[in-house]
């Protein structure tokens, strides 16, 4: 393919994720939660990593405790994304799913601070399965502030 041909392809599919809605499908929905979870702990956990609410060991907890489910919905999104997006576009589509959520956290939370973070990333580190991750994601990515009723006190 020649090469304008492939940047239009990319810049296309970039801008389809950029402008849908998260998918309809549920099991690809709940594999971009915990995509977007995992970037947004990481980036959000390496703002706290000099404050006194270093959260790294939690989050390498997390990580640790859930890389199968992490895995899994890695997975499950570079099987989709090439027929979403074309061969081109899905590599693309994924590093911008990636980009964007550090640009979003890169700067911290919008209504998390970092001790908050901490508390929710040693909650999170001894959940089991998927699903309370998904339930976790769709508060914790949510822009407003949420009383996090599954969070310990």
């Amino acid at each position: 393919m020649h090469i304008a041909k492939r940047v239009a392809a990319g810049f296309a599919a970039m801008s389809l994720l950029a402008s849908s809605p998260v998918t309809a499908n549920p099991r690809l929905r709940e594999a971009e939660m915990i995509r977007k979870l995992d970037i947004m702990l990481m980036v959000t956990g390496l703002r706290c990593r000099t404050t006194a609410d270093n959260f790294q060991p939690d989050y390498g907890r997390f990580t640790t405790n859930h890389i199968a489910t992490l895995n899994a919905a890695s997975n499950t999104l570079k099987a989709d994304y090439p027929r979403r997006f074309g061969p081109v576009g899905a590599n693309r589509a994924l590093d911008k799913l990636s980009v964007q959520m550090a640009n979003e956290y890169g700067q911290g939370h919008p209504w998390l601070n970092c001790k908050q973070l901490k508390q929710v990333t040693r909650s999170l580190a001894e959940m089991r399965g998927a699903a309370p991750l998904v339930a976790a994601a769709d508060e914790l990515l949510d822009r407003g502030p949420r009383q996090l009723a599954w969070l310990p006190r």
